[in-house]
């Protein structure tokens, strides 16, 4: 059987610290349906990053934080500005369109990341009845190559948005590699740049599942969505309960930075061996590769990873993804490979 740890960061089992989380929280009786204490608990750690006028929902996965955060934006005439690379587009089954009822319109993206002037061009159907309406704009930080927004960068993005009516979503699926990349906290990077919606993750990053919908100025609807969507847990203490651990003594932070280190050790012991190329910058826990078939081989003998498509010059791009439970020596047994290829 071939080593899947490479494949995804969703490969990784859950951290011990949240386990334990979930034992301890099994202990007795709580209401059901987020009344519970440790629901009550979350929610306030979450406003004490985000600020008193925040609201923050729990729910189970990223696809259904990206739907249900989008449909909270949108009437279904309106459509949704994002990267051409972007995951609500090319995997999520189309469930963002469907259950929103809007269409998204993808903009060609360079390493990942989509610029002002782009969100500009689309903007002239604005006031026509023939047209879908843009309404919002998703950006994806970490993005789906890799790469990261700077502050500077989701700023002028949120402030072009902004400037024409439009709202902005932050697909946060791997928000804490990028908050570490970055040296800054959640807020910094989402709410103090002017993002309006955030879809904040936790699975990748050491959970067991579970993800949050963070409205920075609150959506009293969310509620009636998040059941009408089935994203409402019963036994929410469990979703909530991890979260709490998650965000203990900064256990995000902590996770994240390793994640994010074992990538760097590998981009570095990647990029000098002959029949490897370094497709985009790696910037949180991430490495994409272009091979030679004999590295290529080589590699595919003993681990599991995707290709994400073609590069300009014709020739697969490969990902390699480092999860919070990496460990050096595996990175290093990778590298050998790769070399020997």
């Amino acid at each position: 059987m071939k080593n899947c740890c490479f494949a995804s960061d969703n490969t990784s089992g859950a951290h011990p610290r949240i386990l334990s989380a979930l034992v301890e929280a099994s202990a007795g009786y709580e209401p059901s349906y987020g009344d519970d204490r440790y629901t009550l608990q979350a929610q306030e750690a979450f406003r004490r990053i985000f600020g008193p006028e925040s609201q923050t929902y729990f729910v189970y996965n990223g696809t259904g934080s990206n739907t249900l955060a989008l449909g909270s934006m949108l009437r279904s005439y309106q459509c949704v500005l994002a990267s051409d690379v972007a995951h609500i587009q090319g995997d999520e089954t189309g469930a963002p369109e469907k259950f929103t009822g809007s269409k998204i319109l993808c903009l060609p993206s360079v390493n990942g990341k989509i610029t002002p002037a782009q969100i500009e061009e689309k903007l002239d159907v604005l006031g026509s009845p023939h047209a879908a309406q843009p309404h919002v704009v998703s950006v994806t930080n970490v993005t789906e190559l890799g790469t990261v927004y700077t502050c500077e960068e989701l700023t002028a993005i949120c402030q072009t948005a902004h400037s024409h009516g439009l709202l902005v979503h932050l697909d946060g699926s791997r928000i804490a590699n990028a908050a570490v990349s970055l040296g800054k906290g959640f807020a910094q990077i989402t709410r103090d740049c002017g993002v309006d919606v955030l879809s904040f993750g936790a699975t990748k990053n050491g959970m067991v599942f579970g993800e949050a919908v963070v409205f920075m100025k609150g959506c009293d609807a969310f509620p009636f969505l998040r059941k009408h969507g089935t994203q409402l847990h019963s036994k929410m203490r469990f979703l909530s309960a991890q979260m709490l651990a998650y965000l203990k003594n900064d256990l995000w932070k902590e996770n994240a930075a390793h994640a994010n280190a074992m990538a760097a050790r590998l981009c570095a012991g990647l990029e000098n061996i002959p029949g490897v190329q370094i497709e985009y910058p790696c910037q949180a826990n991430a490495v994409f590769v272009s091979l030679s078939e004999a590295v290529r081989a080589a590699l595919e003998a003993k681990y599991d990873f995707h290709d994400v498509g073609k590069n300009a010059s014709g020739k697969l791009v490969y990902r390699l993804m480092c999860g919070f439970d990496m460990k050096e020596e595996t990175v290093d047994a990778l590298i050998r490979t790769a070399r020997q290829g």
